[in-house]
């Protein structure tokens, strides 16, 4: 699994309409922190004819013209491992302090709620659920509740569920033996693909995973990150230039491709090892979900403030 990439000497497009936006300022701070400047003696403009005495060093490029890459694709991060991992499981069951640890958030998650739900179940799935988790892994906790029980449109509940879920994983940085808890509300009888699913209720495996000899396209999931990464920076320079409107719209649009994308590769025969799902996984180490998902807040309430 841990095969070496191939530099890619392709040339990078340069959208033009990318412009020096909060997030290229960024980009750009943390590059310079890193030493990776490519230089000229005497800058952009003069590539040829700067005096090789002159120690006023200009960078190459501008930020203007080209996003500068943050996704760090690590090769460790999607390696298939030898055992679940120790810290969470003993004899191919879940701990008993995990199992009560996870059973309390998913009970608090439901009492801090309006309304009264009944629990259907507690379903614990993801890479930490399989051999392939590693120091990247959040705790996929997935609560099992009944829409109907809340209304007929099971459309509007998932909508409520997504709002409050998200909410609460934004309000909260639990952890558990070192990995992040992300809750999720699922309906009952809802399919869920997934190689590992255990039942926190039950005590026991719904889907048992298995040590498979898999090839992750780690390329093409990069690809795809960056082809999503970049997009979120034009939103994020839409918002630089206030058109809020059009950044909440955007931002619809790209989440469902987003959900689609990933979709598409759980339902491939790769799964959890689709280029789809890797690429998913990548957008939010790196946190760009996080930062697709603040740009729509902030565009709301900058479209809805009303200046002296």
């Amino acid at each position: 699994m841990n095969r070496k990439r191939k530099p890619d000497s392709r040339k990078q497009p340069e959208p033009s309409q990318i412009t020096g936006n909060a997030a290229q300022r960024s980009y750009k701070s943390q590059r310079r922190q890193n030493g990776k400047m490519y230089t000229s003696m005497a800058g952009l403009k003069n590539k040829g004819t700067g005096s090789p005495y002159s120690t006023n060093v200009k960078p190459f490029g501008t930020d203007n013209y080209r996003f500068e890459e943050v996704l760090e694709v690590d090769p460790e991060g999607f390696q298939i491992n030898d055992e679940l991992d120790p810290q969470i499981w003993k004899d191919n069951q879940l701990k008993p302090s995990i199992k009560k640890r996870l059973t309390k958030i998913a009970q608090n998650f439901i009492d801090g709620l309006p309304f009264p739900v009944d629990i259907r179940d507690i379903r614990f799935t993801g890479s930490l659920a399989n051999y392939n988790w590693s120091k990247y892994s959040d705790i996929d906790l997935h609560i099992v509740v009944d829409f109907t029980d809340l209304d007929e449109n099971k459309e509007l509940v998932k909508t409520m569920f997504d709002s409050k879920r998200m909410r609460w994983n934004e309000k909260h940085n639990i952890t558990v033996k070192g990995y992040d808890v992300e809750l999720y509300v699922e309906d009952v009888g809802e399919e869920h693909k997934s190689t590992g699913i255990y039942s926190v209720m039950d005590d026991e495996w719904i889907v048992t995973p298995e040590q498979i000899e898999a090839t992750i396209d780690l390329d093409t999931a990069e690809k795809k990150a960056s082809d999503i990464e970049q997009q979120i920076s034009s939103i994020d320079a839409l918002y630089d230039r206030g058109e809020f409107e059009k950044v909440i719209t955007h931002v619809d649009r790209l989440k469902k491709k987003i959900r689609t994308m990933r979709q598409a590769g759980l339902e491939s025969e790769e799964m959890e090892f689709s280029p789809e799902n890797i690429a998913f996984k990548l957008l939010r180490r790196s946190e760009l979900l996080d930062q697709l998902t603040k740009l729509k807040y902030k565009a709301y309430d900058r479209s809805m403030t009303l200046d002296d």
